[in-house]
Order: structure tokens, then sequence, then C-alpha cells
């Protein structure tokens, strides 16, 4: 057994390869495991602080979350269709999502709108504009729409509609005969093609002076349903017109010859522009606003107002007993009155300095003279003069008198409560 001085150098074996690496790695990890676990300055850690930060906001996080849920959900299972009647996305018996779908199918594109601006925009020459259910829109919007070199189609025209279009076919003074389908009765080949329609709409005549203009699925009288002419202003715009959309409906739309009868009048084009205007905003309806926003905005609102209240509820800290506790400084009574004096000079509240003088004056007048703090100004004003023998006009001036209106009328009203008190305590 032998024994090593301070210099000499134990002998130590080579490290293998393995122990080698294993000593390389050792210190990254014990390094990262402290500065993971590293102490602020306030004594905690980021993990502690992180789950502190967790346990305080999760349920602010969780209503939010709840919220945006919901929202996606509403957003979901909005329908995608309309119950505007006539439209092109509306499936119920009175909309036109039936024809829709086979003209689509047929390669023609079907662009729905509602807004006459949009349609404007998406029209031009090459398409075909239909409109239908105008409400009698104003005669420049009507003009408007004519003007965009679009083939036109118009159903159930209104009259200011009709006559930007054209003035060789007008509305017939008479209603249809309902029972029975209507023949073609002229050489158009999409009338032709169709045989017979059922409508519900009032009828149209030729003008006395039409030319090149023809009326189809006429009665007796030379009335019909359906009319093709060209534009007053362009003669290579055709104008197509159909007294009603009724017969083209999801309902008739297979009735009689009705599904022939729109496929060829719309099918003209690559393009038909499908515009059925919003109606005007009627007595008792919603409008501004609430009219533009989407069906699922106010489940929406309600469902974050609920959030917002929960959230309220939980938060909010209940109303206790009120707790004593001592003032961290004294401040002495004549420190405070000299303040709020200070406060009300700067302010020049010289209303309020005076009220305040002569509230305290009364005070201490009534319980010097035994009166309760239920008494009336005239009793007061009647015992200070009893006491005093000053008139009551004086007493009454003093004490329930006119705002003093700067500093030397202040400082005089002082004065003279001053010595008001002084003869009542004599007295």
């Amino acid at each position: 057994m032998s024994l090593q001085g301070p210099g000499t150098a134990a002998p130590v074996a080579p490290a293998s390869p393995a122990s080698t690496t294993t000593s390389s790695s050792q210190p990254s990890k014990t390094s990262a495991a402290s500065a993971s676990a590293a102490v602020r300055g306030d004594g905690t850690t980021v993990a502690s602080r992180a789950r502190r930060r967790w346990r305080t906001s999760r349920m602010v996080v969780a209503g939010l979350a709840a919220a945006l849920l919901a929202g996606a959900v509403l957003v979901t299972l909005t329908p995608t269709t309309s119950t505007i009647r006539f439209a092109a996305d509306n499936p119920s018996p009175d909309g036109g999502m039936a024809l829709a779908q086979v003209l689509g199918d047929q390669g023609v594109r079907v662009r729905p709108t509602t807004s006459v601006a949009e349609a404007i925009g998406l029209a031009g020459p090459g398409t075909t504009l239909l409109v239908a259910d105008d409400y009698g829109m104003p005669d420049d919007v009507a003009r408007s729409l004519t003007g965009t070199g679009a083939q036109v189609v118009l159903v159930a025209p209104g009259p200011e509609l009709l006559a930007a279009a054209t003035d060789q076919v007008t509305h017939a003074s008479r209603s249809p005969d309902l029972a029975t389908p209507s023949p073609a009765r002229c050489e158009d080949p999409d009338a032709v093609a169709a045989g017979e329609v059922t409508t519900a709409g009032a009828l149209l005549r030729l003008a006395d002076d039409a030319q090149d203009a023809q009326v189809c699925f006429t009665d007796a009288s030379g009335a019909g349903h359906y009319a093709v002419t060209t534009l007053d202003d362009d003669p290579d715009v055709t104008v197509r017109i159909l007294d009603d959309a009724t017969g083209l409906t999801n309902a008739q739309v297979t009735t009689a010859g009705n599904a022939a009868l729109g496929l060829r009048m719309l099918g003209h084009e690559e393009t038909l522009v499908w515009l059925v205007p919003d109606r005007p905003t009627a007595a008792g309806e919603p409008g501004g606003v609430m009219a533009m926003l989407p069906p699922w905005a106010v489940p929406l609102a309600v469902q974050l107002l609920l959030v917002v209240i929960v959230l309220a509820l939980w938060q909010g800290r209940r109303l206790g007993p009120l707790a004593t506790e001592d003032l961290p400084v004294v401040v002495r009574s004549s420190e405070t009155t000299l303040g709020r004096g200070r406060l009300y000079r700067r302010s020049r509240a010289y209303g309020h300095a005076g009220a305040s003088l002569r509230a305290g004056a009364a005070d201490r007048i009534a319980r010097r003279l035994g009166l309760p703090r239920s008494s009336s100004p005239d009793a007061l004003v009647d015992a200070v003069c009893r006491a005093t023998s000053r008139p009551w006009e004086q007493v009454l001036g003093l004490l329930y008198g006119p705002p003093p209106a700067g500093d030397v009328e202040l400082t005089r009203l002082a004065t003279d409560l001053d010595e008001l008190e002084s003869e009542v305590h004599r007295a």
C-alpha cells in the first residue's frame, strides 16, 4: 500500500468510447434540467408560473372556445338556400332551384343574385339577364338593367321595367283563365317547342304599332302569357317576357310545357345572371342593419351574451360585510379641513364651500338649542332669533341666503357664522 503526495498524479484508466459519450452528454441534460427549474426573483419557476396562469384563465379560455365552437356550428348548420320566391337557390315549392339545376347540368353557368348592382356588373354581351319579380323598381334602375347588352328575360315585370325594355308590349287589362293550359299559337321556336304552358300572371298584349314582336299562348282576345320582341335601344338584344313565374317554380315546372319554355328561353347563352331583387321592407319587417345580418348572427350574439354574463358572475366579487382596517398613517382633522378648503379654492367652488359652512353651523346650532335634525329651516331660524335677539331676516340670510360669489364674500360669511354661533353658545 503506497501513499501519493500532492504532486503525484494517480493513474487513470482510459475511458471507453461509450463511457466518453455518456459523460459528455450528461452535463447538457443537467444544465437543461437546471435551466427549466431555475428560480426567478419572485421565488417561482417557469413551470409554476405557467400552471398558475392556466388555473386563473382556464375558465375564460374555455368560455371563448365554447363561443367559437358554437359560432362554427351555427355557420356550418346555416342552410345555403334562400326563401325568396323564384330564387335560383330556393328549394321550396315556390322557388326556382329545379330549373336552375337543370340549366347547370346542360352547361349554363347560373349566377344567382339579389343585388341590382351586382347583376349589372355580371351581365353583358354574351350573357342572359333574367329579372324576376322586380316589385316595381324605379325607372332609372330599370333602364340600367336593360342597357347591359345582355339578352333580357323578364318574368312578372312591373310596368316600369316593361316600359324601359320595350314599348311594343304592354300589360293586358284582363286576368287569365287558369283552368286549362294555353297553346302556343305563335311562331317563336321556344314557345312552339313548349307546346302549352300554365301561368297565373296578368296577360300581355301587343301595342297597336308593334313591329317584330309576337305574343304566344294567347286567348280569344289576342292577349297571351309570353311575348318576344327586341330592345327599343338595341335591336340586336332579344327581350323575352313571361307574365308570371308560377309555371317555372319547383311545384309547377313539370306541368305541361313549362320546363321546355323555361329551359329554352333561359339557355340561349352560356352564362345566366339570375336576378330576383330584394323586396322593399314592409311594415313590421326588420330593416336597416338587422336586415343585412345573416340569420345566424342573432343566435350567435345571444350565446356570446350568455357567455359574458356567466363570466361576469364567476369573476365578480360578492359584496360582504365591511371590514374595519387601521389607516397606514394618522391624518389630522385640521389637515383634512385645509386640504378640502384648498380644493374648493382651486376649483373656485365658492357655492359648495359656503353651503358646507352653513350646513356645519346649522347642525351645531341646532344641537346647541336642542332641536332635532328633522327640524325645518323656519323652526331653526325662530329658535336662533329667540336665543340671540337678532332680526329674523338677518338670521335667515346667514343660514340660508344666496351663495358667496368670491373670496371676500366667503370670508365674510365664515366670520358672520362664527359670530352667530358664539352668540348662541353664550345664550
